[in-house]
């Protein structure tokens, strides 16, 4: 009671292929084109590619909070999975690990995101809790998310985000 939840699914079905999919997943820089709470990202260490352990920094927002997060990819298996976890730090101690699986199907590319809460601080998770409310329940923003990822892969453009969720 009084706490995030730590596990999440949902999924969208676009009509672009999942090697259009994959080109915009797996590029940090194009973050903010279809997720409501991040802004953009950046590749680091000379990183150019989704590969294991490859890292990126993204900035994210939410009302009028803001934040930036390094993250650590995974798990890369073009045009079917990308993986990355959020790396704690000194003022961030969570970790979250992510999971966009695409999937080929008639009418384009069935795109499924997952999430996981590794570790969060009890005490943290229910202060986020009364703090962050549209984290209480993400499924509806993480589903448009992901019907965004689809529809700017399928040339779209960018799809603008409703109210940050």
């Amino acid at each position: 009671m009084y706490t995030l939840p730590k596990h999440g699914r949902c999924e969208a079905t676009t009509s672009a292929s999942p090697d259009e999919v994959w080109r915009v997943l797996s590029d940090p820089t194009r973050l903010g084109q279809w997720s409501h709470e991040t802004r953009g990202g950046e590749w680091l260490d000379g990183a150019t590619e989704a590969r294991p352990g490859a890292r990126f920094r993204a900035t994210n927002s939410t009302g009028r909070s803001t934040w930036r997060r390094v993250s650590e990819v995974v798990a890369a298996d073009p045009p079917r999975v990308m993986s990355w976890r959020t790396v704690p730090t000194a003022v961030y101690r969570d970790c979250t690990e992510w999971r966009i699986t695409l999937e080929p199907v008639d009418e384009g590319t069935r795109i499924v995101q997952t999430f996981d809460v590794i570790h969060i601080n009890p005490v943290l998770d229910r202060l986020f809790y009364l703090l962050i409310k549209v984290h209480r329940d993400r499924s509806g923003a993480l589903s448009r998310d992901i019907e965004r990822l689809g529809a700017v892969a399928a040339g779209a453009g960018v799809v603008p985000t409703t109210a940050h969720s």
